[in-house]
């Protein structure tokens, strides 16, 4: 049939100057596509304080002695200067373990290591534990906690037992009477020998499954439907079976593509479990840099192969005799840069993509396959090639800083996913073989956001401000114009790491890019709308809140979340939802309500008209969501240290008659029921 999505999708906002008449327009009686929930998506990556000191509950920094005690980049020292060496002959894990040790002139004394500068709060509990090797000779072995270092006094101590020859487990709860941002931990042994410490860990003791129970939290707010991992340019050097198996014996790694230490504690099988407590799916990236089909074929096998398989049984094994059945895999990141491990011309690139997607839909057919796309010269020369290899194309962007105008810095966002979307239809208009291809491929744009600031919190730990959560919920009404063409986007990296969540040690909170993507995943519209806004300050798009099940996509069918409470209701729809997919349905739907949202990039309150076709709105009730600085300054910020700044403010409008004010620098969100 004849796709008019283009037209329909460039005809959803006219904006005229400011100063004029601001009347927003809808059409009620023209629904568009359906906005897909998928674009709703995050994505975490192993860099910086994103999964460890963000998602990840562990305290201590370089748990299983990486680099060497003492040297400029560890975080352990030897306690009163100790007789040190890290010694590889019979290592706990990875390349070595610190040994302490005496010499025949010794007296008998203390040996081991500690840490210092840690936090921990009173009232709350902290297992640890650490696995060690004593020597004849060694007489008591102890962990110390200190938090006044000036006079280094012991405040707590445990008392271990003593084992001869093997490692051994320790295990201890402490719980500090204080809070404190500077806690030091010593695992220590008294006596004459050798005292070989391998792994300590120390976590709070509300973690869930190792993962902190605060970021947890913030990330159920998010209600993210899917999560992209585990990069990134981190996956182009990464073996996943570093990440499987006893935990404490997977090695630590130098981190292939960011600075850091890459400890291997949240690996697959962490993954899955996160997604199971967020109730999200897992989109698993593969290593196409320096990894090889084989090996991606055995991850597959491990995540959705059945216990009798090889690498099912080794899944078994590891506590997890259920596949895992993981739809989404995405055959490697970025491969068109120069900064990629593995990058290639894209002409060999064609061969690696497509004989990694043979072997995955020859494996498992059920799997859906994301490939690396690029606008320009990459795309141009890659679709062709890979045309029937592949169910979605990965498009990615990061958006800079615009000091001079809110507005200009707002619009990047929407610019950009307007500038890929484009790009795209004219690709399925004149690319060979990849104009053929029925149905057409839509578009994952699995990294998106904004990058510039200082790193506050660890590596590209930039924050953000009112400014930035502006140009993220006008990207979101960007994703509803341009829904015949996107599936799916993943906000990238979802914790600290350009994060809409922020944390410390000891405190999280949502970022203003967090409370916009929060906000409309579960108020707004799932099926866009004509809209027509007089003012160039505000972005506004307006969505049908349907109920049902509306179409299925790539395969896979998804319920909007929403039911009819009338199965006669008079307001119900037919319509066609061909374009994303080609996929030949017309659906009913009923419609539940409608949802307007509004970006106001200006420093002056606007007051606004809603002249809206198709539905009723005059003497409803209508929920209001604003979120805004409370002095309106678009560089105001939230704070995880800090009381709450920004949030996400609800009110009720009664007797509604289509007037509706918005405050500066705002977003603002009405849903009529």
């Amino acid at each position: 049939m004849k796709n008019t999505g283009f037209l329909f999708a460039a005809s959803f906002l006219f904006c005229l100057p400011v100063g004029a008449e601001t009347t927003i327009k809808i059409d009620a009686t023209k629904p568009g596509e359906q906005i897909s929930p998928y674009i709703y998506g995050q994505f975490i990556e192993h860099m910086g304080h994103c999964i460890h000191n963000g998602i990840w509950a562990e305290l201590l920094e370089d748990r299983k002695f990486f680099y060497p005690v003492g040297s400029e980049e560890s975080p352990w020292k030897s306690i009163y200067d100790c007789r040190m060496r890290m010694v590889k002959d019979g290592a706990f894990v990875g390349e070595h373990s610190a040994e302490s040790y005496t010499t025949d002139e010794d007296q008998p004394r203390w040996l081991g290591v500690r840490q210092l500068e840690f936090p921990v709060r009173k009232g709350k509990t902290y297992p640890g534990y650490a696995w060690v090797k004593a020597s004849e000779g060694i007489e008591k072995v102890e962990v110390h906690f200190h938090w006044d270092q000036t006079q280094h006094t012991l405040h707590h101590k445990f008392e271990m037992p003593v084992k001869v020859g093997e490692y051994y487990k320790i295990e201890f709860e402490f719980k500090p009477t204080v809070d404190s941002d500077n806690v030091e931990i010593e695992v220590a042994a008294f006596g004459k020998g050798t005292f070989t410490v391998g792994c300590v860990s120390l976590m709070p003791g509300d973690n869930v499954h190792g993962m902190r129970a605060d970021t947890l939290e913030l990330l159920k707010r998010l209600d993210s439907p899917i999560y992209r991992w585990p990069g990134g340019n981190f996956v182009s050097g990464y073996d996943w079976k570093d990440g499987i198996g006893e935990r404490d014996k997977r090695p630590p790694r130098k981190n292939p593509a960011w600075k850091g230490v890459e400890p291997n504690d949240f690996g697959l099988d962490e993954f899955i479990q996160f997604c199971n407590i967020l109730k999200t799916e897992p989109y698993i990236a593969v290593n196409t840099g320096n990894g090889d089909v084989a090996s991606a074929i055995e991850e597959l096998e491990y995540a959705n192969g059945s216990p009798e398989t090889p690498m099912g049984a080794l899944r078994k094994k590891n506590g997890n005799a259920e596949p895992y059945d993981v739809v989404w895999w995405g055959i490697g990141n970025e491969m068109y840069g120069n900064w990629q491990i593995g990058h290639m011309p894209v002409e060999k690139y064609v061969e690696k993509n497509n004989a990694f997607v043979d072997a995955f839909r020859k494996k498992d057919p059920k799997v859906k396959v994301i490939a690396v796309g690029h606008v320009g010269k990459w795309d141009e020369a890659f679709l062709p090639g890979a045309a029937d290899h592949m169910d979605l194309i990965s498009e990615h962007f990061y958006s800079g800083e615009k000091k001079d105008s809110i507005t200009d810095h707002a619009r990047q966002i929407p610019n950009q996913i307007k500038r890929i979307a484009d790009a795209h239809r004219k690709y399925r208009k004149e690319l060979p073989k990849f104009k053929y291809r029925n149905p057409p491929v839509p578009i994952a744009l699995d990294e998106w956001n904004y990058w510039s600031g200082k790193h506050i919190f660890g590596e590209a730990g930039v924050r953000y401000f009112m400014r930035d959560g502006l140009g993220v919920a006008a990207g979101i009404h960007e994703f509803a114009r341009q829904a015949d063409m996107y599936f799916m986007a993943n906000y990238a990296q979802t914790v600290n790491v350009l994060g809409a969540i922020k944390t410390t040690k000891t405190g999280a909170q949502m970022e203003t890019t967090g409370l916009a993507l929060e906000l409309y995943r579960r108020q707004f519209g799932n099926v866009a709308i004509k809209t027509e806004c007089s003012n160039s300050a505000l972005d506004v798009q307006a969505a049908i809140i349907a109920d049902g099940t509306i179409f299925d996509q790539v395969g896979i069918t998804f319920n909007t979340g929403f039911r009819s409470e009338d199965s006669n209701d008079k307001s119900r729809f037919e319509f066609d939802l061909t374009k994303l997919f080609g996929i030949a349905t017309v659906k009913p739907f009923g419609v539940k309500g409608l949802t307007v949202g509004i970006v106001n990039t200006s420093e002056k309150a606007e007051t606004l008209k809603l002249d809206v076709a198709g539905y009723d709105i005059s003497g409803k009730t209508v929920r209001q969501f604003v979120i805004a600085d409370p002095e309106n300054d678009p560089m105001g910020f939230n704070d995880p240290d800090k009381p709450v700044r920004i949030a996400i403010v609800e009110s009720e409008l009664k007797s509604f008659d289509g007037n509706v004010s918005v405050k500066p620098y705002s977003v603002t969100l009405l849903r009529l029921e």
